[in-house]
């Protein structure tokens, strides 16, 4: 600051004498320009008359530098921080075609199967009942998968197969039948060795009362013989609407609709509903089908639940109906590794009846082996 102030004052006195030697002057005049020639040596040493320094140095780019620079067109700006990627990067990735995006995430189809949040009610008819004629193309032999000769037999076997596979019920049931072949006889029974026979299938002394006790239902009240009304069966010890629907169904040729474990699952992944109750389900899913269908509907939405669309890893590279399911994806999509996940005859494997229809084997099926025969 000092030096600063100095340099100006040396600078004025130079120019005064310079002025003053070019010109001369007498008297008031010389007087005056004497003044003038002091007053910078003056100026210098006081602080405050130092003051236009400071003036002076707002003049100087370092104050007025920011400015400057701002007004500046191209050359002042600094090209790294207009241009930085880490401001404008954002943006520059999202349009960068193939190297910044994922082929597995773009190319992956479940978004574009996923029907519209909005789906009309006439939009869900047509893709349920397309499906199920998909099905039906895939699984033109489905069928009850239970062994029965009878509605007596079937309506048993049904009972039995609760919480159990239908393979294990078709293990059980003829040694059942061959010492019990009426609901006389199996009302009869002694309960121990009814309980005996059932220990395979799981739950047995629950069961054992069940069967035996629609047995004597069916003697006492009907005559021995299955009513073919859904009233009537759902009175019976251990039946339900589920039980009657596929003793009517199969037994009786009356339409309708069986909301077993994997009829639920398959129909929320379809989102053909969102109810959980079976009674709710059944009356959702009935009313986007004419009631002639509801039989073979269960069949084929069954079928395919036991054979691709597992309930912890469905096959849904081997799905055929994958265009139109909204959850897609939710299982193995790799064709090879999900064709290995197929149960049954669809991946070479026997089925679950020992006596299944023609129809079955001539498409390839199998019969599963007799209990104890591995």
């Amino acid at each position: 600051m000092g030096e600063q102030e100095s340099d100006g004052g040396e600078k004025a006195a130079e120019a005064a004498v310079e002025a003053t030697a070019k010109k001369p002057v007498t008297g008031a005049r010389a007087k005056k320009t004497a003044a003038r020639a002091a007053e910078p040596a003056a100026a210098a040493t006081p602080a405050k008359t130092a003051k236009p320094a400071a003036s002076a140095k707002t003049a100087k780019p370092a104050r007025t530098g920011a400015s400057a620079k701002t007004a500046e067109p191209a050359a002042s700006a600094k090209p790294a921080k207009t241009a930085k990627p880490a401001r404008t990067g954002a943006s520059a990735k999202t349009a960068e075609p193939a190297a910044s995006a994922k082929p597995a995430k773009t190319a992956e189809p479940v978004k574009a199967a996923r029907p519209a949040k909005a789906e009309s009610h006439t939009a869900l008819v047509r893709r349920a009942r397309r499906i199920d004629r998909e099905l039906a193309e895939v699984y033109p032999y489905a069928h009850p998968e239970l062994d029965f000769e009878n509605p007596f037999q079937l309506l048993v076997a049904t009972v039995l197969s609760a919480q159990t596979t239908d393979l294990r019920v078709n293990q059980t049931t003829p040694a059942l039948f061959a010492r019990y072949p009426t609901p006389e006889d199996l009302a009869a029974a002694n309960p121990e060795e009814v309980e005996e026979i059932l220990r395979p299938t799981g739950f047995f002394r629950a069961k054992t009362k069940s069967v035996i006790g629609l047995s004597k239902a069916l003697a006492e009240q009907f005559g021995g013989e299955v009513p073919g009304r859904l009233e009537d069966l759902v009175k019976l010890p251990g039946v339900g609407r589920k039980t009657a629907f596929v003793v009517l169904g199969n037994a009786f040729g009356r339409p309708g609709i069986t909301v077993d474990t994997h009829f639920q699952r398959l129909v929320k992944r379809w989102r053909w509903t969102e109810e959980s109750d079976p009674d709710k389900i059944e009356a959702a899913v009935g009313a986007l089908f004419p009631k002639s269908a509801w039989t073979m509907l269960s069949h084929h939405v069954i079928f395919h639940g036991r054979r691709i669309c597992h309930a912890r890893k469905p096959a849904c590279g081997a799905c055929p109906i994958a265009p139109l399911c909204p959850a897609y994806g939710e299982g193995e999509t790799d064709p090879e590794k999900a064709r290995k996940l197929l149960k049954y005859e669809k991946g070479g494997f026997p089925g679950q009846r020992l006596k299944p229809p023609q129809s079955y084997l001539d498409a390839g099926g199998r019969p599963a082996p007799p209990l104890g025969a591995g």
